[in-house]
């Protein structure tokens, strides 16, 4: 095993993020390489989430392949992480008017980061990890400091040799900008100057050619139903908000499910499965993971409601409820630039990307039902998220809520956007990672795996890629969802059915 010295030579600390605000901001201030700005308030969207039904913290699980040195991470902390205002600022509350500002603070590092002592002859490492993770989830962080930690184990699991766990308050951003965060701490491993490489959707080039008469209707027809579906989704979305809720289900929690401690499960799986799938139907890596998910969760309520399985896997008997409504809330980046932009990007006062919380809603229908052509889950899947497609119904659900917190305060935005989200049954989210292999401060990456605690429903499903790995994770609230491996398992074995069929099929 590497030494920690002949590791630090090995790994030179990673250069600060450089933007153009840089210099102008060191000439003005500088405290131990942490750059001070003036108080400012928080964001309305940021004070959101310090509501009592909303106070929701993000887990990001990181496994390492070989043990990690404290004092390395700490010491590149103070050139990427705490560059960032928002993570060298605590959260200060005005006991007049209630308002909320950041200010800048000196970090202490030993109160961020988190060595415990562990037992390495333990019997289940893994059942540590997971329970470690579940009573974290019982927890808040001091507000005396700024809204994140950082928790080091070095333990060997069944898929790493050592373990981080980063939380962070969502006060500080967005799903989108919190990866992006934790990417730009990390480096590829075969060139340590490096940032990840992320996929982005690339944009279709404009043809020249003259718009003829068939291409102008069809253009005309696109837009009306853009319209149409935005308008039918408004609705929707104030019909939740107000009177509209799902049907009493195996997933759906109780009044007050924001308050439980979290079980936070994963499972790995092939990505190349997954693209096998979705080349052979013609598809989208997004449709195939909600196409799963959906084969999943109906395996898993059918069983709840007495299904015997058949050898193929299948149920026997259907014994799903008729007319079941499951809705999960979609949280969709609306920031102009599609994918996970750089952190240097955002960091900058007038950058188009910007940092913090730029998200909105979309009510995704999940259909649960057992049907005898696995591949049916991946087309009805594909025609959800496509008809989701041509709706502005993220946009428009961002400014609905921009508009009730301006005009009514916090309490009353929060209280729609927390009616909304107890109105439905879950949350899905499908989180694009890097193509290759990357190093934590010089600790190569095993595996990613990010979740979240606080939110009002029982259960929230996360896909996150990473080079040629897909990891599902599962955040449950254990008093409605008390086996979250099985149901883990349900999802995992419906795209090997899936594949299967595929293959069986011809498609490939």
């Amino acid at each position: 095993m590497e030494s920690e010295n002949s590791f630090r030579l090995r790994k030179q600390a990673l250069k600060p993020i450089e933007t153009r605000k840089t210099e102008e901001k060191e000439e003005a201030s500088k405290n131990n390489g942490q750059t001070t700005c003036e108080e400012e308030p928080l964001s309305p969207s940021s004070r959101l989430y310090h509501e009592h039904n909303f106070n929701v913290y993000v887990i990001a699980i990181m496994g390492c392949k070989t043990r990690i040195f404290p004092d390395v991470v700490k010491a590149n902390l103070g050139h990427t992480l705490l560059r960032h205002p928002r993570f060298s600022s605590m959260q200060v509350e005005d006991e007049k008017n209630g308002e909320m500002r950041w200010v800048p603070t000196q970090v202490d590092l030993e109160r961020h980061v988190i060595v415990p002592e562990l037992d390495q002859n333990m019997d289940s490492p893994d059942k540590f990890v997971e329970d470690y993770v579940y009573n974290l989830s019982k927890t808040t962080i001091d507000k005396s400091q700024p809204l994140w930690d950082l928790h080091l184990l070095n333990l060997r699991t069944s898929q790493s040799e050592s373990v981080g766990i980063f939380r962070i308050h969502h006060s500080l951003g967005d799903g989108t900008s919190l990866l992006s965060l934790l990417l730009a701490c990390t480096r590829k491993m075969n060139d340590s100057k490096d940032l990840p490489t992320i996929p982005i959707r690339k944009k279709q080039e404009k043809k020249n050619d003259r718009i003829g008469f068939r291409r102008f209707m069809l253009r005309f027809w696109f837009i009306l139903q853009v319209f149409w579906n935005t308008v039918v989704d408004v609705i929707m979305f104030l019909a939740t908000a107000l009177f509209l809720t799902d049907t009493p289900n195996p997933l759906k929690g109780l009044p007050g499910s924001e308050s439980t401690p979290r079980r936070i499960v994963h499972r790995t799986v092939n990505l190349n499965d997954i693209k096998f799938v979705k080349n052979a139907m013609g598809t989208t890596i997004n449709d195939v993971a909600f196409g799963m998910t959906q084969a999943g969760l109906s395996r898993y309520i059918n069983r709840i409601h007495g299904g015997e399985k058949k050898d193929g896997g299948a149920a026997e008997t259907n014994n799903i409820p008729k007319s079941i409504r499951l809705r999960s809330t979609l949280l969709v980046n609306i920031r102009p630039a599609p994918g996970i932009q750089a952190l240097a990007d955002m960091m900058e006062e007038n950058a188009e990307v910007k940092w913090g919380n730029w998200i909105g809603y979309v009510l995704l229908p999940f259909t649960i039902a057992l049907r005898e052509n696995p591949l049916d889950y991946v087309r009805n899947a594909k025609a959800i998220i496509d008809r989701k497609k041509r709706s502005l119904e993220a946009m428009a659900t961002f400014y609905i809520a921009d508009i009730a917190l301006k005009l009514f305060g916090i309490k009353a935005a929060g209280a729609l956007s927390h009616k909304v989200v107890s109105r439905t049954t879950m949350c899905f989210s499908n989180m694009v990672g890097p193509l290759e292999e990357i190093g934590f401060y010089g600790h190569p990456m095993a595996f990613l795996a990010t979740s979240s605690y606080g939110q009002p429903y029982a259960l929230m499903i996360n896909f996150q890629s990473y080079i040629d790995k897909m990891t599902i994770v599962l955040s449950v609230d254990e008093g409605t969802i008390p086996d979250p491996g099985q149901l883990c398992d349900d999802i995992v074995e419906s795209l090997r059915l899936i594949k299967e069929a595929a293959l069986t099929r011809g498609l490939a």
